[in-house]
């Protein structure tokens, strides 16, 4: 329950709306007695069964002394105007109770909406703020399906299964002790029996729901299962027409869903089947309170009046929904809880790239930034081995190798998307993870090989998360990364939706809206991860002029596949296999012939 107990911690911040859904309950219950409280003297009026009682009694807080009172008023009246104007106004303040009990379950209702839908809206907010700070390695684990997953339908299964029922768990008890309260006040021998029967209904009824979270929990991850192969087929549709392979994708997916489809039918039988089996308990404990109550009545001695019998089984009719409703309850917050489960892994997941609590501000880059005896890995595969470098400021350093050499990683570990195993990554003299990391990654623009746009306009794309920018600086910095021609040439110029990842353009037009982002950024840090690769050779001289202009004041990490973009650059690092096995200029690696020398000989041929 421990998981039920946190979803309920989001509750918090509405207390104040649950509170008055618990003053609105209660007023619900106090009328829904007193209407029912009305039908003892309705019926004994009806049937000519009390004498009219001329004496005002004394008020009590017992149900005897209120029915007393009610039996004196409505004698009252009836002497007064009549039996036929005594049932009138009976009827009117029965009319009036349900109006007003009915009113008091909406106010209930209503402010209850407010606690359920704030406390989902929690939740989600928590779930993506979590996957925004988790590093890159939680990704590289989770199917991007199944996380999807969680954030959407497994917060909406928590808001069905365990918010809807949270009314249930303060009004429904409540209800119940207040109607038994009345029913004992009318009858101790006959509530006595009802109490001895009902928890054994209960139990039966608890059984039905006792293995039904493992299962919701392994629905939920066939579920996941679905959207990864409904995401990775639409982003690999191109490959699936081209090895038509629709056959094999349609056929993987029907084995998942058919797997999906059982676990949801046993799942939904196991609740279909505890509403009517709850039902007919029901109307069993009913009729065996008849049968035992009716023999109260009519026996030679009877310790309960017909009209308080018929009352105390209209009472007793309103306890069997809320017992009811917890029942289902019970099997809902169950089905819930495996859903939350699910959802409290990522919030659980371990960050790894942790903030100091007392990490230093950095604005400013001075000096260099420093590779020292750098170690690392991904799981237990070497990436890195001693890694030992020195980009001092305002230095173009270029990464060249083979593919699976380290390259990215090492660009990687500088804004602290991983964390280094061994020795450390120094700025100005100081370790990074003594840095703010908002501050330590605000010191830097990157642009990767992969062009990640957003489904959103051409402006708001160059200007991603830097605030108070003009459409005069998103132009210029456009301009820069020759961007501003083709921008200006589309539908809506800088307004353009670019569409899903930036589907609507073509692969050099995404690049360069990449570059013209962190151009804007202004960064004294910059770091291209082969950012002119996908580049036609035509847009990759222009790219590359603006870039050098853009790199002139700036300290540049640059990873290049073609040598030829990064002959000027002020020092040229070889990896091979995690490891540094060159460095130098461009003519003193020819010079060595060795790893470089083959690189570019390799290139010559292409």
């Amino acid at each position: 329950m421990k998981k039920f107990y946190r979803v309920l911690a989001y509750i918090k911040p509405y207390l104040g709306y649950a509170g008055l859904n618990v003053i609105f309950n209660l007023f619900t219950i106090v009328f829904s007695l007193f209407s029912f409280a009305l039908l003892i003297p309705f019926l004994n009026l009806l049937f000519g069964m009390n004498e009219l009682v001329t004496e005002k009694p004394e008020m009590g807080i017992t149900t005897g002394a209120f029915l007393d009172y009610l039996n004196y008023e409505i004698s009252s009246i009836i002497i007064s105007e009549g039996k036929v104007q005594a049932l009138v106004y009976i009827c009117v303040i029965l009319i009036t109770a349900f109006f007003l009990r009915n009113l008091s379950r909406f106010f209930a209702m209503y402010y209850m909406a407010n606690v359920r839908i704030g406390a989902v809206k929690g939740i989600r907010n928590d779930v993506y703020k979590k996957l925004l700070i988790l590093p890159l390695s939680f990704y590289s684990k989770h199917k991007k399906g199944d996380i999807i997953a969680r954030v959407t339908t497994d917060v909406q299964e928590v808001e069905f299964s365990i918010m809807n029922y949270l009314e249930m768990i303060v009004r429904d008890p409540i209800t119940i002790i207040a109607y038994l309260a009345f029913m004992i006040s009318m009858s101790p021998k006959l509530t006595l029996f009802v109490l001895i029967i009902l928890p054994v209904t209960g139990f039966i009824i608890g059984q039905i729901g006792k293995s039904l979270r493992k299962q919701s929990k392994i629905g939920q991850a066939r579920f996941a299962g679905l959207l990864s192969t409904i995401e990775e087929s639409i982003s690999g549709l191109r490959i699936i027409k081209a090895f038509n392979a629709i056959d094999y994708s349609d056929e993987k997916f029907k084995g998942q869903n058919n797997g999906y489809a059982k676990i949801l039918l046993w799942i939904y039988r196991r609740r279909d089947l505890s509403s009517p089996l709850s039902e007919f308990m029901s109307s069993v404990v009913i009729v065996v309170v008849l049968w035992f109550g009716g023999q109260m009545v009519l026996s030679d001695s009877p310790t309960i009046q017909a009209a308080d019998f018929i009352t105390y089984i209209v009472v007793f009719s309103q306890i069997i929904p809320p017992a009811k409703t917890f029942a289902q309850g019970f099997y809902s917050i169950q089905k819930g809880i495996a859903s939350a489960e699910r959802i409290f892994e990522i919030l659980d997941a371990e960050e790894v790239i942790e903030e100091k609590p007392n990490a230093l501000p950095i604005n400013t880059f001075e000096k260099a930034i420093e590779y020292r005896n750098v170690h690392f890995k991904y799981e237990q595969e070497p990436v890195l081995k001693d890694i030992n470098l020195k980009v001092s400021k305002g230095k173009l350093i270029a990464l060249v190798g083979e593919s699976g050499g380290g390259k990215s990683t090492m660009v990687d570990l500088l804004p602290r998307f991983y964390d280094v195993d061994e020795g450390g990554l120094y700025i100005d003299g100081k370790n990074i993870t003594d840095y703010k990391i908002n501050d330590l990654r605000g010191l830097m623009g990157i642009v990767s090989q992969e062009s990640i746009l957003f489904n959103d306009s051409i402006f708001n794309n160059i200007a991603f998360g830097t605030e108070g920018v003009t459409e005069e600086d998103v132009i210029a910095a456009a301009k820069v990364a020759n961007a501003h021609q083709f921008i200006i040439e589309t539908e809506d110029g800088y307004q353009t939706n670019i569409g899903d990842r930036g589907t609507k353009l073509s692969g050099g037009q995404r690049q360069r809206l990449n570059i013209a982002r962190a151009v804007l950024a202004n960064p004294p840090i910059l770091i291209l991860d082969e950012a002119t690769s996908s580049l036609d050779t035509e847009s990759e001289k222009l790219v590359q002029n603006a870039l050098s202009n853009v790199m002139k004041d700036r300290t540049s990490v640059v990873i290049a596949h073609r040598l030829s973009t990064i002959q000027h650059a002020d020092e040229i690092i070889v990896l091979k296999k995690g490891e540094i096995v060159e460095r130098g200029t461009h003519e003193e690696l020819l010079a060595k012939a060795g790893v470089y020398k083959r690189l570019q000989d390799m290139q010559s041929f292409e």
